[in-house]
């Protein structure tokens, strides 16, 4: 897949969860005007605001996470390798999440290694 096809994909799930932040950000009665600002704001500065704002332990903020994540990849040449084994990540696993961050081997291993972590945040 090109670089351009990728960056395309990420535009696209960053739009999504823009729209979900902005959804999430009414809920916590932010105005307009700051909502303006807040949508402006490149990734890294939306993560930091995120966290000012005790948002980082939802589900969105970790999204957000791996999209900044596969940005910063594509940008540096190395999207589509593993965090963990620095081995190509499967075409399957990308074209079903372009965010993803981890071969099959390496993602089963972290499931496995922070299970527990999981059943005590739920």
């Amino acid at each position: 897949m090109k670089n351009q096809d990728i960056r395309a994909q990420l535009s696209k799930i960053e739009a999504q969860l823009r729209a979900e932040i902005r959804l999430e950000l009414l809920q916590h009665h932010i105005d307009n005007q700051q909502l303006n600002t807040i949508q402006q704001m490149d990734l890294s500065n939306l993560i930091d605001y995120l966290s000012e704002i005790k948002l980082s332990d939802t589900c969105l903020f970790e999204r957000l996470m791996r999209l900044d994540a596969a940005v910063c990849q594509l940008d540096l040449g190395l999207y589509g390798l593993c965090s963990d084994c620095e081995s190509e990540i499967e075409v399957s696993r990308l074209q079903q999440d372009p965010t993803e961050q981890r071969c099959s081997v390496c993602a089963s291993r972290y499931q496995q290694e922070h299970r527990h972590e999981l059943r005590l945040n739920h």
